[in-house]
This record gives C-alpha cells, sequence and structure tokens, in this order.
C-alpha cells in the first residue's frame, strides 16, 4: 500500500486564507444600519410567539430542582 500524500488527501481540505473583507463580499453582504434591518416575522402570531417562549422556559428549568 502507497501512503504518497496523493493518495490521502489533507483533511480538512486547505482553503485560501481570505480577509474579513473578501468573505463579505463572496456573500454580497451589506452592511447593518438599522435595527430594523435584523427583524423577521418568525413567529405568525403573538399567541405561537407565547408558546415557545413558554416551551423555552420549561425546558431550560425542567431538571432544575
Amino acid at each position: 500500500m502507497s501512503t504518497h500524500e496523493a493518495d490521502h488527501p489533507a483533511y480538512p481540505p486547505i482553503r485560501p486564507r481570505l480577509s474579513v473583507e473578501e468573505l463579505l463580499a463572496a456573500k454580497n453582504t451589506q452592511p447593518i444600519r438599522s435595527v430594523e434591518d435584523l427583524a423577521a416575522d418568525t413567529f405568525e402570531s403573538d399567541e405561537e410567539l407565547e408558546e415557545f417562549l413558554a416551551f423555552t422556559y420549561a425546558e431550560r428549568h425542567r431538571d432544575v430542582t
């Protein structure tokens, strides 16, 4: 069996080192200009949000005694 490097590629693959600016440009990102830029309609209603918050609270405190 051969143990030549061509037989065993590097893991993880070697990637070129890019600057933050180059990475952002590759993803075509835009700067955040206001809090509204971060807004998302994740929940369809206030009730759905309340259910999620209650579930999250209950899960976080489930094993706390």
